[in-house]
């Protein structure tokens, strides 16, 4: 009785152990395969607005920067070095003692020219990749590359194309616009550092402090330079987004009395 028992329990432990090792191997085949797996499916049903702004938007972010650090523009004309950028002069004079003359008329519309220009080519790409990226995957694409723009709106910038899009496969899918999207609040920064110019234009100089009292939630800089040039850095606190730029207005030579 005991020789049966003793048996019994061998066969159980042999049934545990099996069954022990086929959940082990399973784990294994799910953890090597399944995320692989995983991971194409989502590929495949990604949707082209999404792939649009994932194809495009680390680029717009960088470029975004760029000129926030640069004074609007990707290759300034007329520029200082600050902290290894080079600055572009919003407002400038290289006569003594002579209020500056505004160098952009037109601030927000300049850098959505410069933001366009610079990824014209980046746009053209991800779309011409998403059209063969789809049709490896077995979908008739039609697309209609149209043209895009870039727009500074209150806390973000928006990359707008007028490209559409037609995926069939099992069905037919359209798409008539794409966007993309970075939360930056250039266009503010932008307006303000305009605002900055007009006083620099008129009185020689502005005061940090008037406008950070009625805007609180940015913090503004002046720094003297040697040459007489003041660098204004515009500084979002919650984000940190930064807008710099230069401005030379009414400078004393050095001697000069004022």
């Amino acid at each position: 009785m005991k020789e049966v028992l003793l048996k019994s329990k061998k066969g159980q432990v042999t049934i545990f152990v099996i069954i022990a090792l086929v959940i082990v191997v399973a784990g294994v085949l799910i953890y090597f395969f399944y995320p692989g797996l995983t991971s194409t499916a989502t590929s495949l049903d990604e949707n082209p607005r999404s792939y649009i702004q994932n194809c495009i938007e680390n680029n717009l972010e960088e470029n975004v920067m760029i000129v926030g650090l640069q004074g609007g523009s990707l290759e300034p004309s007329s520029y200082i070095i600050y902290g290894g950028n080079t600055v572009e002069y919003l407002c400038y004079t290289n006569e003594n003692y002579k209020t500056c003359v505004p160098q952009r008329a037109a601030l927000v519309s300049h850098i959505e020219k410069e933001l366009k220009d610079a990824l014209a080519l980046r746009v053209t790409e991800c779309f011409s990749q998403m059209r063969s990226d789809y049709t490896s995957r077995g979908y008739t694409v039609v697309l209609d590359s149209d043209k895009f723009n870039v727009n500074l709106l209150p806390d973000r910038v928006i990359l707008h194309s007028n490209s559409t899009l037609t995926l069939t496969r099992a069905s037919t899918e359209r798409y008539d616009s794409f966007d993309v999207i970075v939360n930056n609040n250039l266009y503010e920064l932008a307006s303000i550092a305009r605002n900055i110019v007009s006083w620099e234009e008129q009185y020689g100089d502005s005061d940090p402090a008037y406008f950070m009292y009625y805007y609180p939630h940015l913090k503004i800089e002046k720094k003297l330079q040697s040459d007489g040039s003041k660098i204004y850095i515009i500084t979002e606190r919650e984000t940190g987004n930064i807008f710099q730029f230069a401005v030379r207005s009414v400078v004393w030579p050095l001697g000069a009395s004022s």
